[in-house]
């Protein structure tokens, strides 16, 4: 190891995804979320892992994310969560199914599908059942159900969603049966015009703790990378991604002396520090300084002290026995990045979402 790598662990990747066809009904469908460049890592190597594997369905936040998996090659289904209007053309250019969640944008659709003379066009139509984010609301179903009779030449709903609020916490518990209530009234009006649309609303949580509600289809995102946000089903998953970086140097600081901008850290006693090659353009933010964030040297945990600079962050490695050059994890098999987030007061997702573009990518197949 001599520079920041991020390791993406496809063998890690394929025990999750069984893992968590495990879980449902041999007949469910499995939509693989690998928006945001994949959870951070590789869109399109996740994407060509899971299609082997035997995903039906991926999915993506916008419209440019699934332009790039067809691009890639990817030839299953693909459904896009928030497509914006102004790239309708492109998004049946290239065959990708899109959230219909407001009356504005399911016009714009009609008239994009006018524009390339494509008939019924697969759409999945989103609502809104306390998440109060994106979707129709449930009083506006017979409207709806109306506007898509109307206008079948163009737009055919191949699937009917909603999204839960709260469904990893067990606090939370009757407000999600609500949802689930909700949902269920709306896929049964559904199901009388279109037998065979596609219900969805189990995300990752959802499938753990409310598995009897499948439906056709269920939405994997963290839980596919090794998060499962709950401590019996993380034991079950393996985190597919390991960041590692080295010692750039070893500094010997005395009482009194800073480090830092701003002197963030003023020594109170002589302390050894190391500086390693990531920052906030890396991804980790500045949040983790100031001793919240640690990363891990030969198995001993090192605090990230001072404040995080663009391209470097410095630790306490007065207790550990190490020399430049030696090889340091941020996150991996045992460092996990719900920890290291937790200890910052964010969570898993921000943390591997935010990880940049320019950290060099290994695939461990």
């Amino acid at each position: 190891m001599s520079e920041t790598i991020l390791e993406i662990q496809l063998p890690n990747l394929r025990h999750n995804f069984s893992f968590l066809k495990k879980t449902i009904n041999s007949n469910t469908k499995i939509l693989a979320v690998v928006k945001a460049f994949g959870y951070g890592s590789d869109a399109i190597a996740i994407a060509e892992c899971l299609a082997n594997e035997g995903a039906d369905y991926f999915g993506v936040a916008y419209v440019h994310e699934g332009i790039q998996l067809r691009k890639a090659g990817i030839t299953q289904p693909i459904l896009v969560l928030h497509p914006q209007m102004a790239n309708l053309d492109k998004l049946i250019a290239h065959q990708l199914e899109p959230s219909m969640y407001s009356i504005r944008l399911l016009n714009a659709m009609i008239e994009a599908a006018q524009r390339a003379n494509a008939s019924a066009y697969p759409v999945h139509i989103k609502f809104n059942t306390g998440l109060n984010r994106l979707g129709f609301l449930p009083d506006k179903t017979e409207a709806l159900l109306n506007t898509l009779e109307a206008n079948k030449k163009w737009v055919n709903p191949l699937g009917v969603f909603s999204h839960l609020a709260a469904s990893d916490d067990p606090k939370e518990a009757s407000f999600t049966q609500s949802q689930l209530a909700k949902f269920a009234l709306i896929e049964k009006r559904f199901r009388t015009h279109y037998p065979n649309i596609l219900a969805h609303v189990l995300n990752t949580s959802g499938v753990v703790n409310h598995a009897t509600f499948q439906y056709d289809m269920v939405r994997t995102g963290i839980s596919l990378y090794g998060y499962g946000n709950a401590a019996e089903v993380d034991k079950e998953l393996k985190p597919v991604l390991s960041l590692k970086t080295v010692v750039s140097q070893i500094h010997q600081l005395k009482g009194g002396d800073s480090l830092g901008y701003n002197r963030a850290l003023i020594a109170s006693k002589p302390i050894k520090t190391a500086t390693l090659p990531l920052g906030h353009a890396d991804g980790i933010g500045r949040i983790y300084g100031n001793g919240k964030g640690f990363v891990w040297i030969h198995g001993q945990k090192a605090p990230i002290i001072g404040n995080v600079c663009m391209d470097m962050i410095m630790v306490d490695i007065t207790h550990i026995d190490c020399e430049e050059g030696d090889a340091v994890t941020v996150i991996g098999p045992d460092a996990s990045a719900e920890n290291l987030a937790n200890a910052a007061g964010t969570i898993s997702y921000e943390f591997i979402t935010g990880l940049s573009q320019r950290i060099k990518r290994k695939l461990i197949h």
